[in-house]
């Protein structure tokens, strides 16, 4: 962990004896990381909005024609039975096509979703490679780089937080595992996790896009249809990071939020009480 000015400790304003409160000011994220961090989520947006344009022209997950409507799309049946469940949309004109008219380009603009998918990758190529940079030049990468006990003590954060809520319901003392480093267990392996996830979606976006030119790419998913399956997942992982993510980074306070902003963590420490 890299500190400001020579490991600048400063002490709080009318801290005047050890027993007072002191303010440990800390450099946590290079400004390429920080801008980098920021600009994946316009750029996940689009590509979610115009993929889900391009998954509606040919779903990955199909089951047989309903003899009456026709439908194969799993997607369409949720939109189906949404419009036939849901107070307010009974009168939804284009229930097959609701998922797609609320969390897509829209139906029916598959050469437009290709165009503005494609722009939109190799901007978050590009914003990854600038990410790696940022990495490197401010040696976070070091903080990301998995630990033999990262398992365990993963484990132990999900303990704490799965009983967090109940505790303080219980009013119960529910102690913090300690953590010594920049990240806890949990923390480090899903933020390594999600370069490596990146990386996997633009090698199986290659896989589907070329899949004649890059038949070796390919292969190595399995196939085509293999390398459709892949992509489909590798987004819902990046989905089912970004909730839990957001949740804890506002668990953690302000000076989580703040350091992604300025680069800077402030923590108080009271010297007398171990804080």
């Amino acid at each position: 962990m890299k500190r400001a000015s020579h490991s600048e400790v400063a002490r709080a304003e009318g801290a005047d004896s050890p027993s007072q409160a002191t303010q440990l000011v800390i450099r946590k994220h290079h400004v390429l990381v920080r801008w980098t961090h920021w600009l994946n989520i316009p750029l996940l947006i689009g590509l979610i909005l115009s993929g889900m344009s391009i998954y509606w022209a040919s779903p990955v997950y199909q089951h047989k024609p309903d003899p009456v409507s026709g439908n194969f799309d799993y997607l369409a049946d949720i939109g189906i039975w949404l419009c036939a469940h849901l107070p307010g949309l009974s009168h939804y004109s284009d229930p097959p096509n609701w998922i797609y008219n609320h969390l897509s380009l829209g139906p029916g603009m598959l050469s437009e979703a290709l165009r503005l998918h494609w722009l939109f990758a190799y901007l978050f190529m590009l914003n990854g490679v600038l990410y790696l940079v940022g990495l490197a030049l401010g040696g976070g990468y070091r903080a990301l780089l998995p630990r033999l006990t990262d398992l365990r003590d993963s484990l132990l954060m999900m303990r704490y937080y799965a009983g967090l809520f109940f505790a303080k319901v219980a009013r119960r003392v529910w102690p913090h595992p300690e953590v010594t480093t920049k990240y806890n267990a949990l923390q480090r392996l899903s933020y390594f996790a999600m370069p490596v996830a990146g990386t996997f979606s633009v090698l199986t976006g290659w896989a589907i896009h070329k899949p004649m030119q890059l038949s070796w790419l390919a292969a190595l998913f399995g196939g085509y249809d293999a390398a459709r399956v892949w992509h489909f997942w590798l987004i819902a992982l990046f989905l089912l990071f970004v909730v839990p993510h957001v949740i804890l980074v506002f668990a953690g306070g302000w000076d989580t939020l703040r350091s992604m902003v300025t680069g800077w963590s402030k923590r108080t420490r009271g010297t007398s009480h171990g804080k």
